[in-house]
């Protein structure tokens, strides 16, 4: 099994801290949004939000991104508007713009520039094009449980028809809202099924493999040759209990070419080494392959989840960044 894979991760999202500052103690829904944010969490990291850290910005990312050996990260802001009424996100594309300036082939934006519904569609499409024709970006989210509509709302379908215009693939949050005060029914899978019949050409990538509806976006992979499914977030949870993992993507390996499947963060950076040591490791229990009839985990396998299926999709060189340590360096 070879230890110098190519590690690329998407979703790595950055806040910043003055924002956090200014509405941590004003806004009422700001501490109702920090306490769903620790039900998440309890269940993917095991981290308790009251312990002191470092806050989620470039400078120390990139620390834990040299401790885990990941040679690129897909940066994005982090909206959440709606904890204020409207008011505030949490980051902005600018300040991600900024983060990332000092650490060029290392980090790459992923574009946010939801609410989409909520700020208009043109104004949305008119901030896509300009982050990837200006900022290079390569990837662009769309968290649609911040937003007025589900994902399938004909009111969207301009902003699809420009994703496919510009080639940019769309990191989607699919299954469950994790967080007050948005709704679930904005991400259930059945609405990227119906995106997907008018758009086959679009490339979306479901985030946290739809969980608790993670056998639906399995069979709508299988069903949409642009669906992609991905370990963002919920690989903190695998790694947690690991055959809840195994299950899940020896499912989806029945369904789907290994190509399909990729790996983002979504997670406090410090679960970063944690995480990407577990898909380097990856292996399906005997018994399982057995008893469910799941692959053998190759690696080749491997290598696609951690890195070279991402650099595919956002056109990137899937070349290492930073070199494996030895037990003298």
């Amino acid at each position: 099994m070879s230890d110098d894979h190519f590690v690329a991760l998407s979703e790595c999202h950055f806040m910043n801290p003055a924002t956090l500052a200014e509405i941590s103690n004003y806004y009422p829904n700001t501490k109702r949004w920090w306490a769903s944010v620790q039900g998440v969490l309890r269940a993917w990291s095991g981290i308790d939000l009251a312990e002191k850290r470092p806050p989620p910005i470039a400078e120390t990312l990139i620390g834990y991104m040299d401790e885990a050996e990941v040679d690129v990260c897909f940066c994005l802001r982090e909206g959440m508007m709606d904890i204020s009424g409207g008011t505030i996100s949490l980051s902005t594309n600018q300040f991600m713009i900024d983060q990332i300036k000092p650490y060029p082939g290392r980090m790459y934006l992923e574009a946010m520039v939801g609410p989409i519904l909520r700020r208009g569609v043109e104004n949305a499409i008119w901030e896509l094009e300009h982050l990837v024709t200006e900022y290079d970006a390569r990837l662009c989210k769309v968290y649609q449980p911040e937003d007025l509509a589900p994902l399938d709302d004909k009111r969207m379908w301009p902003f699809y028809e420009k994703a496919c215009e510009l080639d940019i693939p769309l990191t989607v949050h699919t299954g469950m809202s994790y967080v007050y005060p948005q709704p679930s029914f904005h991400t259930h899978p059945d609405t990227l099924d119906r995106v997907l019949l008018d758009f086959p050409e679009l490339k979306m990538i479901a985030y946290h493999m739809a969980w608790p509806h993670t056998e639906e976006v399995i069979g709508l992979a299988g069903k949409h040759e642009n669906l992609y499914l991905s370990l963002s977030g919920i690989v903190g949870w695998y790694e947690r209990s690991p055959y809840r993992g195994y299950h899940a993507i020896g499912t989806a390996l029945q369904w789907v070419e290994p190509h399909k499947i990729v790996l983002g963060l979504d997670l406090p950076f410090v679960d970063t080494k944690r995480v990407v040591d577990w898909v380097r490791n990856l292996q399906i229990p005997d018994e399982l392959q057995r008893n469910y009839g799941y692959p053998e985990i190759t690696d080749e396998m491997r290598a696609g989840f951690l890195g070279t299926n991402l650099a595919r999709l956002a056109k990137i060189d899937p070349t290492r960044r930073i070199g494996r340590r030895t037990d003298s360096s």
